[in-house]
Protein backbone atom coordinates (compact mmCIF):
# COMPACT_ATOMS: atom_id res chain seq x y z
CA UNK A 1 0.00 0.00 0.00
CA UNK A 2 1.22 3.48 -0.92
CA UNK A 3 -0.05 6.60 0.83
CA UNK A 4 -0.71 9.97 -0.76
CA UNK A 5 -1.75 13.42 0.45
CA UNK A 6 -3.59 16.27 -1.29
CA UNK A 7 -2.52 19.85 -0.56
CA UNK A 8 -5.13 22.25 -1.89
CA UNK A 9 -3.70 25.20 -3.87
CA UNK A 10 -5.20 27.76 -1.49
CA UNK A 11 -2.12 28.91 0.39
CA UNK A 12 0.34 31.64 -0.50
CA UNK A 13 3.67 30.01 -1.25
CA UNK A 14 5.43 30.88 2.05
CA UNK A 15 2.71 28.84 3.79
CA UNK A 16 2.37 26.18 1.11
CA UNK A 17 6.06 25.31 0.69
CA UNK A 18 6.51 23.85 4.21
CA UNK A 19 3.51 21.57 3.65
CA UNK A 20 5.03 20.11 0.48
CA UNK A 21 8.36 19.64 2.26
CA UNK A 22 6.66 17.98 5.23
CA UNK A 23 4.69 15.66 2.95
CA UNK A 24 8.02 14.25 1.80
CA UNK A 25 9.57 14.28 5.27
CA UNK A 26 6.53 12.49 6.75
CA UNK A 27 7.08 9.62 4.32
CA UNK A 28 4.13 9.95 1.97
CA UNK A 29 4.72 8.26 -1.37
CA UNK A 30 2.94 10.90 -3.42
CA UNK A 31 1.55 14.42 -3.01
CA UNK A 32 -1.12 16.08 -5.16
CA UNK A 33 -3.01 19.28 -5.68
CA UNK A 34 -6.40 19.97 -7.25
CA UNK A 35 -6.48 21.17 -10.85
CA UNK A 36 -9.45 23.54 -10.86
CA UNK A 37 -10.12 27.23 -11.39
CA UNK A 38 -12.12 27.17 -8.16
CA UNK A 39 -13.70 24.40 -6.14
CA UNK A 40 -17.08 23.95 -4.48
CA UNK A 41 -17.46 25.72 -1.13
CA UNK A 42 -13.98 27.23 -1.49
CA UNK A 43 -14.68 29.02 -4.77
CA UNK A 44 -14.72 32.48 -3.15
CA UNK A 45 -11.51 31.90 -1.23
CA UNK A 46 -7.83 31.95 -2.21
CA UNK A 47 -6.90 29.63 -5.07
CA UNK A 48 -3.76 29.26 -7.18
CA UNK A 49 -2.93 27.46 -10.43
CA UNK A 50 -1.89 23.83 -10.20
CA UNK A 51 0.92 23.95 -12.78
CA UNK A 52 3.06 26.67 -11.13
CA UNK A 53 2.23 25.18 -7.71
CA UNK A 54 3.57 21.78 -8.77
CA UNK A 55 6.61 23.32 -10.44
CA UNK A 56 7.49 25.03 -7.16
CA UNK A 57 6.71 21.84 -5.22
CA UNK A 58 9.12 19.95 -7.46
CA UNK A 59 11.91 22.36 -6.57
CA UNK A 60 11.05 22.12 -2.85
CA UNK A 61 11.20 18.30 -2.77
CA UNK A 62 13.54 15.56 -3.94
CA UNK A 63 11.92 12.11 -4.11
CA UNK A 64 8.15 12.28 -3.65
CA UNK A 65 5.86 11.59 -6.62
CA UNK A 66 3.89 14.72 -7.56
CA UNK A 67 0.65 15.11 -9.45
CA UNK A 68 -2.65 16.87 -10.04
CA UNK A 69 -6.10 15.52 -9.20
CA UNK A 70 -7.57 15.84 -11.67
CA UNK A 71 -7.10 17.74 -14.91
CA UNK A 72 -10.19 17.88 -17.10
CA UNK A 73 -11.26 19.15 -20.52
CA UNK A 74 -13.51 21.75 -18.85
CA UNK A 75 -10.84 24.42 -19.20
CA UNK A 76 -7.88 22.72 -20.86
CA UNK A 77 -6.89 22.04 -24.47
CA UNK A 78 -4.55 19.07 -24.97
CA UNK A 79 -1.98 20.90 -27.14
CA UNK A 80 -0.87 23.65 -24.70
CA UNK A 81 -1.52 21.36 -21.75
CA UNK A 82 0.89 18.76 -23.14
CA UNK A 83 3.63 21.41 -23.02
CA UNK A 84 2.84 22.11 -19.37
CA UNK A 85 2.96 18.38 -18.59
CA UNK A 86 6.30 18.16 -20.37
CA UNK A 87 7.64 21.03 -18.23
CA UNK A 88 6.40 19.49 -14.96
CA UNK A 89 7.91 16.13 -15.88
CA UNK A 90 11.21 17.87 -16.61
CA UNK A 91 11.42 20.15 -13.57
CA UNK A 92 10.50 17.26 -11.25
CA UNK A 93 13.12 14.97 -12.74
CA UNK A 94 10.49 12.45 -13.84
CA UNK A 95 8.40 12.50 -10.65
CA UNK A 96 5.21 13.88 -12.20
CA UNK A 97 2.00 11.87 -12.58
CA UNK A 98 -1.05 13.23 -14.39
CA UNK A 99 -4.47 12.66 -12.91
CA UNK A 100 -7.19 13.12 -15.53
CA UNK A 101 -10.96 13.26 -15.16
CA UNK A 102 -13.99 14.14 -17.27
CA UNK A 103 -15.16 17.04 -15.11
CA UNK A 104 -18.83 17.83 -14.67
CA UNK A 105 -21.30 20.09 -16.42
CA UNK A 106 -22.07 22.19 -13.35
CA UNK A 107 -18.74 22.68 -11.62
CA UNK A 108 -17.05 26.07 -11.50
CA UNK A 109 -14.58 25.11 -14.22
CA UNK A 110 -17.52 24.97 -16.63
CA UNK A 111 -19.82 27.66 -15.28
CA UNK A 112 -17.10 30.33 -15.10
CA UNK A 113 -16.96 30.21 -18.91
CA UNK A 114 -20.73 30.19 -19.26
CA UNK A 115 -20.50 26.79 -20.93
CA UNK A 116 -22.43 24.57 -18.52
CA UNK A 117 -24.41 21.96 -20.40
CA UNK A 118 -23.14 22.96 -23.86
CA UNK A 119 -20.97 19.90 -24.53
CA UNK A 120 -22.80 17.34 -26.67
CA UNK A 121 -21.13 14.35 -24.99
CA UNK A 122 -18.79 14.81 -22.06
CA UNK A 123 -17.74 11.15 -22.22
CA UNK A 124 -16.70 11.42 -25.90
CA UNK A 125 -14.85 14.67 -25.22
CA UNK A 126 -13.05 13.08 -22.27
CA UNK A 127 -12.01 10.03 -24.30
CA UNK A 128 -10.71 12.29 -27.07
CA UNK A 129 -8.89 14.52 -24.56
CA UNK A 130 -7.02 11.55 -23.08
CA UNK A 131 -6.28 10.02 -26.49
CA UNK A 132 -4.89 13.33 -27.77
CA UNK A 133 -2.71 13.82 -24.68
CA UNK A 134 -1.32 10.31 -25.08
CA UNK A 135 -0.46 10.97 -28.73
CA UNK A 136 0.99 14.43 -28.08
CA UNK A 137 3.27 13.14 -25.33
CA UNK A 138 4.52 10.06 -27.17
CA UNK A 139 5.06 11.43 -30.69
CA UNK A 140 7.59 13.94 -31.95
CA UNK A 141 5.06 15.60 -34.23
CA UNK A 142 1.29 15.09 -34.01
CA UNK A 143 -1.55 15.92 -36.39
CA UNK A 144 -5.03 14.88 -35.28
CA UNK A 145 -8.56 15.92 -36.04
CA UNK A 146 -11.32 15.00 -33.63
CA UNK A 147 -14.83 15.94 -32.69
CA UNK A 148 -13.64 18.40 -30.04
CA UNK A 149 -9.95 19.03 -30.67
CA UNK A 150 -7.47 19.39 -33.49
CA UNK A 151 -3.69 19.45 -33.61
CA UNK A 152 -1.59 20.30 -36.66
CA UNK A 153 2.05 19.28 -36.47
CA UNK A 154 2.17 19.81 -32.71
CA UNK A 155 5.73 19.34 -31.46
CA UNK A 156 6.93 17.45 -28.40
CA UNK A 157 10.64 18.33 -28.20
CA UNK A 158 12.60 17.56 -26.11
CA UNK A 159 10.20 14.80 -25.06
CA UNK A 160 9.36 13.57 -21.55
CA UNK A 161 11.89 12.47 -18.97
CA UNK A 162 9.71 9.42 -18.26
CA UNK A 163 9.28 6.90 -21.05
CA UNK A 164 7.16 6.79 -23.06
CA UNK A 165 5.39 9.60 -21.14
CA UNK A 166 4.40 10.54 -17.57
CA UNK A 167 1.90 8.08 -16.07
CA UNK A 168 -1.82 8.76 -16.42
CA UNK A 169 -4.09 8.13 -13.43
CA UNK A 170 -7.58 8.21 -14.88
CA UNK A 171 -10.57 9.05 -12.71
CA UNK A 172 -13.57 6.88 -13.51
CA UNK A 173 -16.73 5.63 -11.86
CA UNK A 174 -18.95 4.90 -14.88
CA UNK A 175 -18.39 2.32 -17.63
CA UNK A 176 -17.38 4.76 -20.40
CA UNK A 177 -14.71 6.49 -18.34
CA UNK A 178 -13.52 3.13 -17.04
CA UNK A 179 -12.91 1.96 -20.59
CA UNK A 180 -10.70 5.03 -21.06
CA UNK A 181 -8.86 4.24 -17.82
CA UNK A 182 -8.38 0.61 -18.83
CA UNK A 183 -7.00 1.62 -22.23
CA UNK A 184 -4.71 4.54 -21.35
CA UNK A 185 -4.18 4.50 -17.58
CA UNK A 186 -1.16 3.42 -15.63
CA UNK A 187 -3.50 4.05 -12.72
CA UNK A 188 -7.23 4.28 -12.04
CA UNK A 189 -8.72 6.47 -9.32
CA UNK A 190 -12.17 6.61 -7.78
CA UNK A 191 -13.81 8.70 -5.08
CA UNK A 192 -16.70 6.27 -4.71
CA UNK A 193 -20.28 7.52 -4.86
CA UNK A 194 -22.03 10.22 -2.87
CA UNK A 195 -23.86 8.34 -0.13
CA UNK A 196 -25.55 9.03 3.21
CA UNK A 197 -23.28 6.92 5.39
CA UNK A 198 -19.79 5.48 5.46
CA UNK A 199 -20.76 1.83 4.96
CA UNK A 200 -22.75 2.71 1.85
CA UNK A 201 -19.72 4.60 0.56
CA UNK A 202 -17.50 1.57 1.07
CA UNK A 203 -20.02 -0.55 -0.83
CA UNK A 204 -19.92 1.93 -3.70
CA UNK A 205 -16.12 1.71 -3.72
CA UNK A 206 -16.27 -2.10 -3.86
CA UNK A 207 -18.77 -1.94 -6.72
CA UNK A 208 -16.55 0.48 -8.62
CA UNK A 209 -13.56 -1.83 -8.16
CA UNK A 210 -15.56 -4.74 -9.58
CA UNK A 211 -16.61 -2.66 -12.59
CA UNK A 212 -13.01 -1.70 -13.22
CA UNK A 213 -12.03 -5.38 -13.19
CA UNK A 214 -14.53 -5.87 -16.01
CA UNK A 215 -13.10 -2.92 -17.94
CA UNK A 216 -9.59 -4.32 -17.62
CA UNK A 217 -10.73 -7.72 -18.85
CA UNK A 218 -12.43 -6.07 -21.81
CA UNK A 219 -9.21 -4.18 -22.61
CA UNK A 220 -7.12 -7.34 -22.32
CA UNK A 221 -5.00 -5.99 -19.46
CA UNK A 222 -3.94 -7.66 -16.23
CA UNK A 223 -4.82 -6.25 -12.80
CA UNK A 224 -1.17 -5.84 -11.90
CA UNK A 225 -0.56 -3.52 -14.83
CA UNK A 226 -2.65 -0.69 -13.38
CA UNK A 227 -2.33 0.98 -9.98
CA UNK A 228 -5.62 1.48 -8.13
CA UNK A 229 -6.08 4.71 -6.22
CA UNK A 230 -8.80 5.43 -3.68
CA UNK A 231 -9.37 9.14 -3.06
CA UNK A 232 -11.12 9.54 0.29
CA UNK A 233 -12.63 13.01 -0.28
CA UNK A 234 -16.20 11.77 -0.69
CA UNK A 235 -16.29 9.60 2.44
CA UNK A 236 -18.68 10.74 5.17
CA UNK A 237 -15.86 10.51 7.72
CA UNK A 238 -12.66 12.50 7.27
CA UNK A 239 -9.99 9.84 6.75
CA UNK A 240 -7.42 11.74 8.83
CA UNK A 241 -9.74 12.30 11.79
CA UNK A 242 -7.57 9.99 13.87
CA UNK A 243 -4.77 7.48 13.49
CA UNK A 244 -7.24 4.60 14.02
CA UNK A 245 -9.62 5.87 11.34
CA UNK A 246 -6.76 6.32 8.88
CA UNK A 247 -5.53 2.79 9.55
CA UNK A 248 -9.05 1.51 8.92
CA UNK A 249 -9.23 3.31 5.57
CA UNK A 250 -5.91 1.84 4.50
CA UNK A 251 -6.86 -1.67 5.59
CA UNK A 252 -10.27 -1.70 3.95
CA UNK A 253 -8.87 -0.21 0.74
CA UNK A 254 -6.20 -2.89 0.58
CA UNK A 255 -8.81 -5.61 1.09
CA UNK A 256 -10.62 -4.26 -2.00
CA UNK A 257 -7.45 -4.46 -4.08
CA UNK A 258 -6.38 -0.82 -3.99
CA UNK A 259 -2.67 -0.09 -4.17
CA UNK A 260 -2.79 3.59 -3.18
CA UNK A 261 -4.90 5.75 -0.86
CA UNK A 262 -5.02 9.54 -1.18
CA UNK A 263 -6.29 11.71 1.69
CA UNK A 264 -6.68 15.50 2.00
CA UNK A 265 -4.29 17.50 4.14
CA UNK A 266 -6.23 18.65 7.23
CA UNK A 267 -7.62 22.18 6.95
CA UNK A 268 -8.27 24.58 9.82
CA UNK A 269 -12.03 24.70 9.24
CA UNK A 270 -14.79 23.79 6.83
CA UNK A 271 -14.34 20.91 4.42
CA UNK A 272 -11.56 18.47 5.42
CA UNK A 273 -11.28 20.19 8.81
CA UNK A 274 -8.85 18.39 11.07
CA UNK A 275 -5.68 18.58 13.10
CA UNK A 276 -2.15 18.46 11.76
CA UNK A 277 -1.28 16.67 15.01
CA UNK A 278 -3.08 13.63 13.58
CA UNK A 279 -1.05 13.94 10.41
CA UNK A 280 2.17 13.93 12.43
CA UNK A 281 0.99 10.88 14.39
CA UNK A 282 0.15 9.06 11.17
CA UNK A 283 3.63 9.88 9.88
CA UNK A 284 5.19 8.47 13.04
CA UNK A 285 2.97 5.43 13.65
CA UNK A 286 1.51 4.31 10.31
CA UNK A 287 3.56 5.35 7.31
CA UNK A 288 6.83 3.64 8.39
CA UNK A 289 5.03 0.30 8.34
CA UNK A 290 3.63 0.55 4.82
Amino acid sequence: MRAGIVILPEYRWPEAEPKWRRAEEYGFDHAWTFDHLGWRSLVDGPWFGSVPTLALAARATERIELGMLVASPNFRHPVPFSREILALDDVSGGRFTLGIGAGSSDDYDSTVFGEAGRVASRSRRFAEFVEFLDALLTSGKTTLTGEYYSAVEARNAPGPVQSPRPPFVVAANGPKAMRVAARFGQGWITTGAKTDDLESWWRSVAEAAARFDEALNEAGRERGEVRRFLQTDAAQVFSLSSVEIYRDFLGRAEELGFTDVVAPWPRREGIFAGSEDVLEAVAAEVLPGL
